[in-house]
């Protein structure tokens, strides 16, 4: 590690977000400069026969090595604790790309049931024409997760807190479980982002971003990135990358750059915002019920104040009637946008039973706790007020 990586390694969170990672060209830029090329080319032969040897650093061909990409990179490794990071074209891929960079044939998935509906399409319908099974176990259940646990399971995978109904389990605790069976906890922290939660430091092994979401912040970019040491990340993943290319644009890493200048500040807003919409809605009489991690109600608000430092933009609710109700409520918003994108500055409604997690069996959407009733909220930036009177049009 260079002096100047030490140095880094020192600065608080909001620095990072800032300064890690950029180096400046010889125009001594202060912006980060956009890379938009396919290739670089060498000064020799030999210099071109160790590039693409390993032997000497630097970037050969944009697929794989690319210098915006690269600081993208290292300013969110920095921020997530992590010792590696690659960066890649959307969320899902990033799940791809450490799947099928550290899983073979025959080995074998715990997931819980409380992820992102086209998670679990990856699992049951992709990963399984490879040979590679998945056992689906409830997010908080620490018994399901070892008791699901075979001989050839290699990866634990999960989302704390989950999309859409924000249940949590005990990063440490897995992780331990993880650990004594020799498996790869993998966290997908989305929705926390490194501002709120860095699963690392709880144990995880990997750590998986969409940065289209909450990293963007604008909804303007798709973008993923994977997390952890050099030698699985690194490596592993890495190598998938390099000869699959699933790869991050050189101007969606710029873009995503400048989201992480604004992160911090942003998720704090999102969870002041998110918070009073919460209490609000849990005092509507058409609500049947609230899901955020910030309520007293919230089954594990006390474990999300151990292992978080906010409660995040998204909220979840019921509404008594079924899914007309909910169709009548997102159709009756005039300033809520209905897309099934979050983490934006402009606030999203979806219904979830028929968006995210619309291509679920009926069966596994009652497993997974997504009613017909249910509605998702992403909380934006707007006046919050005018959040509740846009919701209460169609109460």
């Amino acid at each position: 590690m260079s002096d100047f990586e030490h140095l880094e390694a020192e600065w608080a969170f909001a620095t990072q977000a800032i300064r890690a990672g950029q180096v400046r060209t010889h125009e001594q830029e202060h912006s980060e400069p956009i890379f938009p090329t396919s290739s670089f080319v060498f000064s020799s032969a030999a210099e071109a026969a160790a590039r693409f040897s390993g032997e000497q650093p630097g970037s050969i061909y944009s697929r794989f090595t690319n210098p915006t990409v690269r600081t993208f990179e290292q300013r969110l490794a920095r921020m997530e604790g992590a010792e590696c990071c690659v960066a890649t074209a959307s969320g899902m891929s990033a799940i791809l790309a450490t799947c099928l960079g550290i899983l073979k044939t025959g080995d074998h998935i715990v997931s819980s049931r409380s992820i992102f509906g086209t998670t679990t399409v990856l699992f049951t319908n992709f990963m399984s024409r490879l040979g590679i099974e998945t056992t689906f176990v409830d997010l908080s259940d620490l018994n399901a997760w070892e008791g699901a646990i075979q001989k050839n399971t290699r990866l634990l995978f999960m989302e704390t807190p989950s999309n859409p109904l924000t249940e949590l389990v005990d990063i440490r605790a897995l992780a331990d479980i993880s650990h004594k069976h020799n498996c790869f906890l993998v966290v997908d922290n989305c929705l926390a982002t490194p501002v709120l939660q860095k699963p690392i430091s709880f144990g995880a092994d990997i750590v998986i971003h969409s940065a289209t979401k909450y990293i963007d912040g604008q909804g303007r970019c798709m973008g993923g990135a994977v997390l952890g040491t050099d030698d699985v990340v690194g490596t592993d993943v890495y190598a998938f990358l390099r000869s699959a290319g699933p790869t991050m644009s050189a101007f969606n890493a710029w873009i995503f750059l400048k989201g992480l200048e604004t992160l911090e500040i942003r998720m704090k807003a999102h969870c002041d915002g998110a918070m009073k919409l919460a209490l609000w809605l849990e005092q509507q009489p058409q609500v049947a019920r609230v899901y955020y991690p910030g309520l007293e109600s919230h089954p594990q608000h006390e474990l999300a104040k151990s292992q978080q430092t906010g409660f995040g933009g998204l909220i979840s609710f019921e509404l008594k009637g079924g899914k007309e109700d909910s169709w009548k409520l997102i159709d009756a918003t005039q300033i809520c946008s209905i897309t099934a994108n979050l983490g934006d500055t402009k606030t999203t409604i979806t219904h979830p039973a028929t968006t995210t997690h619309g291509r679920l069996t009926a069966e596994q959407r009652k497993e997974s706790g997504i009613a017909d009733s249910l509605i998702r909220i992403a909380v934006g930036l707007e006046d919050v007020e005018d959040l509740k009177k846009d919701l209460a049009r169609g109460m």
